[in-house]
């Protein structure tokens, strides 16, 4: 993989509740120097990030319903659609996983049917988290089909703020299910090189990471001491 390609991967994260001014500043500041794919951060940062990124090519991810889901299917419609017209380009929004452990499964499919019509009707990229760490491999093959007939732009492994992040395992199940219909996103606990190389091979093409400059240098270092 050359390194143009690598950080392309990337959604630079910073979803912490305290967030503040210069944190999104030094966010965008980076994703801007490196050539990071997207910045990931809570609704709310969405104008302030796209007026710093502007220029850029970077885009603005808009995490909606974050990060536990458990809003209604308006509520996140909303939400999507006040971050797009405050300069969100993409939207990562959680399942609800009350409703897909109820068997509800009618709910989920219209939840995502409108997630992704509300973006597809202002040009934004749609990625839908399931957080596998509390579902079964039944869940996630059942939110894997719904997303087949839905399509979303992505289906993505984490928040990052569950019990448990992105695995290898989950990804080549993902994977395994939608093929080239729908892209797998890898989030949750991907702090170093061997670890998003494995979520790449395993079918992941985007990666969410607080340490996408730590995996670049990383990368960086490697083809240096192999010149």
């Amino acid at each position: 993989m050359e390194l143009k390609n690598l950080v392309k991967l990337f959604d630079h994260t910073y979803l912490k509740p305290y967030a503040a001014r210069e944190d999104m500043k030094r966010l965008c500041r980076e994703a801007r120097e490196y050539g990071f794919a997207m910045v990931a951060v809570n609704s709310v940062q969405s104008r302030l990030c796209k007026e710093l990124l502007e220029g850029s090519g970077v885009h603005v991810g808009a995490a909606i319903s974050f990060p536990l889901g458990q809003t209604t299917i308006a509520a996140k419609v909303f939400e999507t659609k006040d971050a797009i017209a405050n300069g969100a380009d993409e939207i990562d929004y959680v399942i609800n996983i009350t409703e897909l452990k109820a068997g509800n499964h009618g709910y989920i499919r219209e939840e995502m049917r409108q997630m992704v019509e509300t973006c597809r009707e202002r040009g934004a990229i749609i990625k839908v988290i399931f957080e596998n760490c509390f579902l079964t491999e039944e869940e996630k093959r059942i939110l894997c089909q719904i997303a087949l007939e839905e399509k979303p732009d992505f289906i993505k492994t984490s928040t990052g703020f569950g019990t448990g992040g992105a695995t290898v395992e989950d990804v080549k199940l993902m994977k395994s299910i939608v093929g080239d219909a729908v892209k797998v996103k890898a989030a949750g606990g991907i702090r170093d090189l061997e670890t998003c190389l494995a979520m790449v091979e395993a079918g992941a093409e985007r990666i969410g990471t607080s340490a996408s400059i730590q995996i670049t240098e990383e990368f960086k270092h490697g083809i240096s001491a192999g010149a």
